[in-house]
C-alpha cells in the first residue's frame, strides 16, 4: 500500500510539476517535473536543485543536492545531483579534484535504494567519472552522450532524460561540423518540450546553446527572450539570452542582458561575504563590453576596465575568468584602434595564475603583435609572433586541441600584419587568408563572445592597408555573415565601398553605423567619417 501510495504521489508530480519559488526567499528558477523515489520531503528540494543545475548555477546546484543527502542519506539521486553539479559539459573539463568528488558522489550510491530508471541516470554519469584517470574528458563526455542517448530512448515520456540527453549533445558537439548535427539534433528534441513546458529553465537555456551559431541563431530567439523570465533569479539566465543577442547584432539588448547579469552577481557575492569577483560575472562583464564596443559606449567599456582593476582576485580561478581577463583590455585596445595601447597590452588581472591559461596569454601577445605592427615596430611583432608559436606548442603538448588551434588562427594573424609592417604585402595577405579560413572552418568556444577580432574582418582591413578596396569589400560582407553588425565591420564594407566607387552602398552602410551608434559616448574618427560622408 506505502509502495501505491508512494508511486501516486510521483505520478502527481511528474504531471504538475513544481514551480521552484517562494520557499528560498522567494527566487524565481523555473518550473522543474523530476519526480524521484527519495523521501517525499525533499522532493521540492530535489527539483530546486535541478532546476539550479539546468541554469548552470554549481555551486547553489552543489549545496542543494549536498544538503538533501543530508536530509536523507538514502537519496541516491541526491547523490547523483552532487556529480553532475562538478561537471560542466559546455564550458571547461573538471579539475582533478572535482573528478574526485564526483566519483566519491557516486560511491555513495552503491547499494542504497533506487528504481530502474533512477539508477539507469546514476549509471549514466558514472560513464563520464569512471577511469577519468586513464580515458581523456572527450572519450568520457561522448560515452556519457552515448548513455543518456539510451536512457532517453527506454524512458520517452521522462522529458528530464529529453533535456539533459540534449545537453550532452551539445556538450560533444565538434566545432569544426559545420552541418551542426549534434545542435539540429538538440535543437529538435528541446523545442518538443518548450512547447510542453515553456517555464522550464533548462529548456530555454539549452536552446540558445544548441542555436549559438551564425546560421541558426535566430532559430533561438524566442527562447532567449524568455529564459531571463523564467529565471530572473539566476544570475546566469540574466546573461545566457545575450548569446543569441550577440549572433544576431542586438547590441542593446545584450548590453541590458550582461549589465543585469553582472549586478546580480556583484549582489551574490556581496551576500556571500566573499572579498572576490564571481567568475561569472566576469564572463557578463566581458559580453558587455563587446556590445559596447559595437556601438561606440568606449567611455562606458573602458568604465569597465577600470572598474577590473579592483577585481584582481576571482572565485573560481576559472578558463571563464582568464578569458574575461585576458580578452575584455585586448577588445578595448584592438577594436578602437589604440595600437600604442595595444603594443603595451598586460591582462586585467596580474595576479591571476596566467602559467595554467597558455591560450589567455597567447590572446595578450597577439594583440601587442598586432598592435606592434598597426605602429610600424615590425620586430617587437615578430617577437610576439614567436611566443604564439610557444603558447601552441604548450596546448598541444597538453592536448588541448582546440585552443591550440585558436592561438594557430592568431600566430597565422600576427605574422600577417608582421609582413605587413616589413612592407611585404602578398605574404602578409597569404598569411591573412590563412588565418581567415582556418577560422571560418570552427567556431567559437560556447563561453565567448566572438574572437576578439574576426580574423576575416581583419583580412578585410589588410586588404584596405593595400590599397585594394573591392577585395576588402568582399572581405568584410564575408565576415559580416557570421559576425554581423559589427562597428570596424561595417565602417570596414563603407570605407571599402566608397573608396571602390559605390557612393550609394558606401552611404548605406555609413548610416547603418550611425544608427546603430545612437548611443555612442564618445566619438571615433570612423564615426566622424561616416558622418562627414552622409552630410554630403
Amino acid at each position: 500500500m506505502k509502495i501505491r501510495c508512494l508511486a501516486l504521489a510521483l505520478t502527481v508530480l511528474l504531471l504538475a510539476g513544481a514551480t521552484v519559488a517562494s520557499a528560498h526567499d522567494g527566487e524565481k528558477l523555473g518550473t522543474v517535473r523530476f519526480p524521484v523515489s527519495c523521501a517525499p520531503a525533499v522532493q521540492p528540494d530535489f527539483e530546486r536543485a535541478v532546476a539550479l543545475l539546468h541554469s548552470f548555477w554549481y555551486e547553489e546546484a552543489l549545496k542543494a543536492f549536498t544538503a538533501i543527502t543530508t536530509a536523507d542519506a538514502t537519496c541516491a539521486m541526491g547523490y547523483w545531483g552532487i556529480a553532475m553539479s562538478v561537471y560542466s559539459p559546455l564550458w571547461a573539463p573538471p579539475s582533478a579534484a572535482m573528478l574526485e568528488k564526483g566519483s566519491a558522489a557516486l560511491e555513495k550510491t552503491r547499494g542504497l535504494t533506487a528504481t530502474p530508471r533512477e539508477k539507469d541516470y546514476i549509471a549514466a554519469i558514472d560513464t563520464y567519472y569512471r577511469d577519468h584517470d586513464k580515458l581523456d574528458h572527450r572519450t568520457r563526455a561522448v560515452a556519457y552522450e552515448k548513455a543518456m542517448e539510451q536512457l532517453y530512448q527506454r524512458y520517452p515520456d521522462d522529458r528530464e532524460a529529453a533535456v539533459f540527453y540534449a545537453l550532452a549533445l551539445n556538450g560533444t558537439a565538434a566545432p569544426t561540423d559545420k552541418t551542426y548535427a549534434n545542435q539540429l539534433k538538440a535543437g529538435a528534441i528541446l523545442e518538443k518540450v518548450f512547447a510542453e513546458q515553456p517555464n522550464h529553465p533548462g529548456v530555454a537555456h539549452y536552446i540558445i546553446h544548441s542555436y549559438d551559431y551564425p546560421p541558426l541563431a535566430t532559430r533561438g530567439l524566442v527562447a532567449a527572450r524568455g529564459y531571463a523570465r523564467t529565471a530572473p533569479s539566476v544570475p546566469h539566465a540574466q546573461h545566457m539570452p545575450s548569446h543569441i543577442f550577440t549572433r544576431l547584432g542586438l547590441w542593446q539588448e545584450s548590453i541590458d542582458s550582461n549589465r543585469a547579469s553582472a549586478s546580480a552577481g556583484k549582489a551574490y557575492y556581496t551576500k556571500l561575504g566573499k572579498d572576490a569577483v564571481w567568475d561569472q560575472t566576469l564572463h557578463a562583464l566581458d559580453y558587455v563590453v563587446y556590445a559596447y564596443l559595437q556601438t561606440g559606449q568606449d567611455k562606458q567599456a573602458r568604465a569597465v576596465l577600470e572598474e577590473l582593476g579592483a577585481m584582481q582576485k576571482s572565485e573560481p580561478e576559472s578558463f571563464v575568468a582568464a578569458y574575461a581577463y585576458a580578452a575584455i583590455p585586448a577588445r578595448l585596445a584592438l577594436e578602437q584602434h589604440r595600437w600604442s595601447e595595444a603594443a603595451a597590452l598586460s591582462p586585467a588581472s596580474k595576479t591571476f595564475p596566467w602559467d595554467r591559461f597558455a591560450w589567455g596569454e597567447a590572446i595578450t601577445s597577439f594583440g601587442r603583435a598586432i598592435g606592434a605592427a598597426r605602429t610600424g615596430d615590425a620586430a617587437k611583432a615578430r617577437a610576439e609572433v614567436q611566443k604564439l608559436d610557444g603558447y601552441r606548442a604548450t596546448l598541444v603538448t597538453a592536448k588541448q586541441t582546440y585552443w591550440a588551434e585558436q592561438v594557430n588562427i592568431q600566430q597565422h594573424a600576427a605574422a600577417a600584419w608582421a609582413a605587413r609592417a616589413e612592407g611585404k604585402n602578398e605574404e602578409a595577405l597569404k598569411l591573412m587568408r590563412a588565418a581567415a579560413d582556418l577560422e571560418d572552418a570552427t567556431e567559437k568556444h560556447p563561453v565567448t563572445p566572438a574572437p576578439v577580432v574576426p580574423a576575416r574582418e581583419l583580412l578585410g582591413e589588410l586588404l584596405l592597408d593595400v590599397n585594394q578596396p573591392a577585395q576588402a569589400l568582399v572581405e568584410f560582407e564575408a565576415s559580416a555573415k557570421r559576425e554581423p553588425n559589427r562597428f570596424n565591420g561595417l565602417f570596414g564594407a563603407a570605407r571599402a565601398a566608397e573608396l571602390s566607387g559605390d557612393v550609394a552602398k558606401a552611404k548605406t552602410l555609413y548610416a547603418k553605423l550611425v544608427a546603430m551608434c545612437d548611443r555612442a559616448d564618445g566619438e571615433r574618427p570612423e564615426l566622424r567619417h561616416a558622418k562627414a560622408v552622409l552630410a554630403k
